[in-house]
């Protein structure tokens, strides 16, 4: 062996021991790690590209700051990161044996260079990127639920997904809350009247496909939205149905009475970022809006009733245009504080891109936990799955989306449906993540109620499906 590799070789088992006595110590100590007891090379770790931008308890992370950032050095992260990947049951030999200091895959240029003109030492092989973490099968498989046979075999989709995730997609999470929004936003907008039982086996179908949460109906004023006048028949039968939960919208404490009289065991309020939309929609200001509905987070709290919150137009308005972040951020802001659990965040009319969706979704988790956000896109433009893509990889981890892509939206001339539940799904096991759904009964649901309209399914992926006759258990 050369000199140079007599010295690289001693560095990685150098390297590989302090790192498995400190994962050791922590492990049975619990303690908090000391930032000046990491070598240099494991302090290189803390440029990982892969490092996700949202605190994960598990890694060191806390959530007790304001935006739910990680608040911890990055260094104790990637250390407990890497740690955290070793599996003893794989180690074979010596202890350096459990990391692979040649796994070069995971580092890009960037990173690399930054690490040199900060720390100043080469790494091994002159010219080439500084090396990266080896992941065992065991923490694939716990986070992904994937079987060793899938895991060992180098030609399967989970492998070549794993292997394109740390290059492209960083920061992506490992599941996501799918909030179904059909029967109720998407159906509310329809000419052709929807039967109650219609209506009922709708979300019975939705509900057996695997959706945790389906929007059942809205307690409005019949004269404003009369395809939800029978809102009261259609939660005396789907109240008592399990494994999911079915939220109403309720406008007022009027709306909210009706709906816990009726049985409805969770609420939503909504209000908008626009005062233009405000005013259509449901006539009257923000500020007004904001006042009624703490009336409601009121009384449901004394009921242990939960709230969901809406807030339209948080990237543009059909008679404003674009829509200032700090106005989207406000109203968050408010929502949160008088107790709504989660506020889902609406692109009404279509016009987001990334590049309008990242800015504002930065804005607002300043002031919002981003545990407590999700995103409710609809795609008039095509761009809502890119939307959600970068949305998952800011940390949001609750996505809306409508069976058939039913929706839009009366006060917001143009407006198409809500990004299709069915593509939705279809994005997010090819990225690897777990949303629990079954494709296949979600594409039925949506030919079921396109059927019963007279039109044709709006999902991409359910329409290919169809014409291609594509065999689902493959996918």
């Amino acid at each position: 062996m050369s000199p140079s590799g007599d010295s690289t070789h001693l560095l990685r088992l150098k390297t590989s021991s302090a790192i498995q006595a400190m994962w050791q110590h922590k492990k049975h100590s619990n303690c908090q790690l000391d930032k000046r007891k990491l070598t240099p090379g494991m302090a290189s770790l803390a440029e990982l590209d892969y490092m996700p931008r949202q605190a994960e308890p598990d890694f060191g992370g806390f959530r007790s700051s304001r935006n739910g950032q990680c608040t911890r050095p990055l260094e104790h992260v990637a250390f407990l990161r890497m740690a955290n990947s070793v599996d003893p049951r794989e180690s074979t030999g010596s202890p350096a044996s459990s990391f692979d200091f040649n796994f070069r895959e995971e580092r890009s240029p960037r990173s690399y260079t930054q690490n040199r003109s900060r720390q100043g030492w080469q790494s091994p092989g002159a010219g080439s990127p500084r090396t990266g973490v080896f992941m065992s099968k065991h923490q694939l498989s716990r986070n992904f639920c994937y079987s060793p046979e899938v895991l060992s075999d180098p030609a399967s989709d989970v492998t070549q997904i794993r292997r394109v995730k740390p290059k492209l997609l960083r920061g992506l999470p490992h599941r996501v809350k799918i909030v179904e929004v059909g029967p109720r936003d998407g159906l509310q907008n329809e000419k052709i009247s929807v039967p109650t039982d219609i209506k009922v086996e709708l979300i019975q179908k939705l509900v057996d496909a695997g959706l945790p949460v389906v929007e059942a109906t809205s307690f409005v004023s019949p004269k404003w939205v009369p395809q939800l006048a029978d809102a009261k028949d259609v939660m005396a039968s789907v109240r008592l149905l399990k494994d999911a939960k079915f939220p109403v919208l309720t406008p007022n404490l009027k709306g909210f009475e009706a709906a816990v009289a009726a049985g409805a065991k969770e609420v939503a309020i909504f209000a908008a970022a626009s005062e233009s939309f405000t005013k259509n929609n449901i006539n009257c200001t923000i500020e007004q809006s904001l006042q009624r509905y703490r009336e409601v987070c009121e009384a449901a709290k004394k009921l242990n009733i939960p709230v969901r919150g809406y807030i339209s137009c948080v990237v543009g308005c059909p008679v404003e245009g674009p829509v200032p972040h700090r106005q989207v951020a406000r109203v968050a802001k408010e929502l949160y504080e008088m107790g709504c659990y989660e506020i889902s965040l609406g692109d009404t009319i279509g016009v987001g891109t990334p590049g309008t969706v990242v800015p504002m979704l930065e804005t607002v988790m300043a002031e919002v936990p981003v545990h407590r956000l999700a995103v409710h896109f609809h795609d008039t433009y095509g761009q809502a799955l890119v939307n959600i893509l970068a949305s998952l990889q800011m940390g949001i981890t609750v996505v809306d989306s409508s069976v058939a892509g039913l929706g839009g939206c009366p006060y917001a001339k143009g407006a198409s449906g809500n990004v299709a539940t069915e593509d939705v799904v279809y994005l997010l096991n090819g990225l690897g993540i777990q949303s629990n759904v079954d494709l296949k009964k979600v594409i039925a649901a949506g030919e079921f109620i396109s059927k019963h309209l007279g039109r044709q399914n709006g999902s991409k992926a359910a329409l290919a499906m169809s014409r291609t006759g594509c065999e689902l258990s493959k996918i």
